[in-house]
């Protein structure tokens, strides 16, 4: 085992190789690199990985070179590191240094980092269909199961692993099975905030809300489309949701507003940093505390059920261990939406084709698939959100917290052009209306000093900045003296209390510390508001309208909660909510069954 002075000295002479282009000179993969020192160097065994989670592997990786941070604290000054991570779980260095084929940069899935990795490939991502080698997984289920559980979760992410902390709490036997090979879904990357009403944070800051209230501005959001009976579950266990985060480890005690709600009801951690790494870092943990097995690069292909329809386990699709059977009494789909999928996108909104995607490469609509060839039915997959703050060039949402704490929409004219905490749909549209189909999200140093979420901004590169006002207009190419008017113009309304323009509610302050600072951003594909259908339980509904005995689904991958359009702050809400929900619930039924 390396000392840490040791790695240090390795992680040196890696850097320096590496800038001087001869680190990997003569090897076309890591496995030639390393090739002189036997299988056993990444391996446990000549055998190759001993498990999908290529737990061993991934050690290895830390024992020479160090964690995350460490290795982070070795780059050179000034580069966009991928090291400074907000993903979950344990260190998955294999994530992007493959062993006997091209390593990716997986990370510019989303973002753009132009990082130069050893061994380098192109990163992509094929869509292969779940059914795609039906032969061979035929063959897995006449082979019959591997092993057995109680519950099977399927999906990582935040409703995924409040399932699994909930289901282990009520004594079920869980294996978690998620097919990318970091953990954390979507939730990892949420920033905004968890909504919820009548919380104890929100008391502590005086702040007056109803769950009633959160139940109608979810509705109208939604445009009166969602199913009402969820809505109700969503709002009137929220509060309950935040003191179950907390309970655990969270800190929900920072509140503000995103769009679409009359009250400041959107959780997010002291200080403004992002929600989502943050309370999928604490299920995990959680998770893992409990003893929950989880497994990573293993996709579900297909949910099994006897000849009555009641669920009997699922077919899995380990990266390394090949097809094998799980029986289980209950399965919970906690898969996300397909928001990653275009041509799934612009199969339901022509309108979408082509744009890219704030979501996680994983999503893609898997669950969605098998869900429904188990005879799921399905609701409002026709909605697809637009998120309006996306940035082209650093390949990151940006989130809605930033204008809630303050920024404002300018077009490139320097004129503001929209109430900017309105729903994500209208403002997505007033954006693509202005000319080039983008604008800038203009903010000054109190509000930087007001999110930490912030910091990651700058730290991508995306951030421009100006000493002042005028400063910034002339990086940004705009004329200075509208965009100072309309600072200025700005800055009065939020003295008297009314914008007397576009008749924003909420402007918590002026616009008048410097630096200034722009954002570009432009939409992009954001959430998919429809999915399979489930009831209050989270029991998911067949085609026929009964109850798919054994199956419950959560998050994402669900339709109805939504509506037509999903308010900033709910997802969170929707996942640990229906999560919680559907991993108890499985877990009765495998105790009752």
């Amino acid at each position: 085992m390396f000392t840490g002075a040791m790695k240090k000295t390795v992680l040196a002479a890696l850097i320096s190789g590496i800038m001087a282009g001869t680190a990997w000179a003569g090897a076309d993969n890591l496995a030639d690199f390393h090739g002189d020192n036997g299988c056993d160097s990444c391996h446990q065994s000549d055998k190759g990985p001993s498990n999908d989670n290529l737990t061993f592997e991934n050690g290895q990786c830390v024992s020479c070179h160090g964690s995350l941070t460490e290795v982070a604290e070795g780059e050179r000054e000034g580069i966009v590191s991928p090291h400074k991570s907000h993903l979950i779980g344990d260190i998955a260095c294999t994530s992007c240094h493959k062993g006997h084929e091209k390593s990716v940069t997986y990370c510019d899935a989303c973002h753009n980092f132009g990082y130069e990795i050893p061994f380098a490939g192109k990163w992509e991502r094929k869509f292969v269909p779940v059914d795609a080698d039906k032969a061979a997984q035929d063959k897995a289920i006449a082979a019959g199961p591997r092993e057995t559980t109680d519950v099977v979760i399927i999906g990582s992410g935040g409703a995924g692993l409040a399932a699994a902390v909930s289901a282990r709490d009520a004594g079920a036997k869980v294996v978690v099975l998620e097919k990318e090979p970091v953990p954390g879904g979507n939730t990892k990357l949420a920033a905004g905030g968890m909504n919820a009403a009548e919380t104890k944070p929100q008391s502590k800051l005086g702040i007056v809300d109803k769950k009633q209230i959160m139940i109608d501005d979810t509705m109208k959001g939604g445009r009166n489309i969602n199913n009402p009976e969820l809505v109700k579950v969503l709002a009137n266990n929220s509060s309950d949701s935040i003191d179950w985060l907390t309970a655990l480890g969270a800190d929900m005690n920072d509140v503000g507003r995103m769009g679409g709600a009359s009250v400041n009801r959107s959780h997010r951690p002291t200080g403004g940093a992002g929600v989502g790494a943050h309370v999928a870092q604490v299920l995990w943990d959680a998770a893992v505390a409990r003893d929950t097995d989880i497994r990573l690069n293993s996709r579900v292909v297909r949910i099994l059920e006897d000849g009555a329809g009641q669920v009997t386990g699922v077919l899995v699709q380990g990266a390394y261990t090949g097809y094998y059977v799980i029986k289980a009494d209950a399965v919970v789909v906690a898969t996300g939406g397909f928001a990653k999928n275009n041509d799934r996108v612009a199969k339901y909104d022509a309108k979408l084709k082509g744009f890219k995607a704030t979501n996680h490469p994983g999503a893609t609509g898997d669950g969605l698939d098998v869900a429904t060839q188990a005879g799921a039915d399905t609701v409002d997959l026709e909605y697809v959100q637009a998120h309006p703050t996306y940035s082209p060039v650093g390949g990151v949402m940006v989130t809605e917290a930033v204008r809630g704490n303050g920024a404002i929409l300018v077009n490139r004219e320097g004129k503001r052009f929209v109430n900017e905490i309105t729903t994500r749909d209208k403002a997505s549209a007033a954006i693509l209306a202005q000319k080039g189909e983008s604008a800038y999200l203009l903010f000054d140093d109190s509000v930087r000093k007001s999110l930490s979420k912030i910091e990651g901004y700058v730290h991508l590169k995306i951030v421009n900045e100006g000493k002042t006002v005028k400063e910034l207009a002339d990086k940004l190419g705009m004329p200075a003296a509208e965009l100072e008017k309309t600072i200025g113009t700005y800055n009065g309304f939020v003295k008297s209390g009314k914008d007397e323009q576009f008749e924003r509610a909420d402007m918590p302050r002026e616009l008048a510390s410097a630096p200034y600072y722009a954002i570009e951003v432009a939409p992009a594909v954001h959430h998919t508001m429809g999915g399979v259908k489930i009831d209050t339980k989270a029991e998911v509904v067949g085609k026929e309208g009964k109850l798919i005995k054994g199956m419950y689904a959560a998050g994402e991958v669900t339709g109805g909660v939504h509506g037509a359009n999903r308010l900033g702050g709910n997802a969170i809400s929707d996942i640990v909510t229906f999560g919680r929900i559907a991993g108890a619930e499985a877990a009765k039924f495998a105790k009752d069954n």
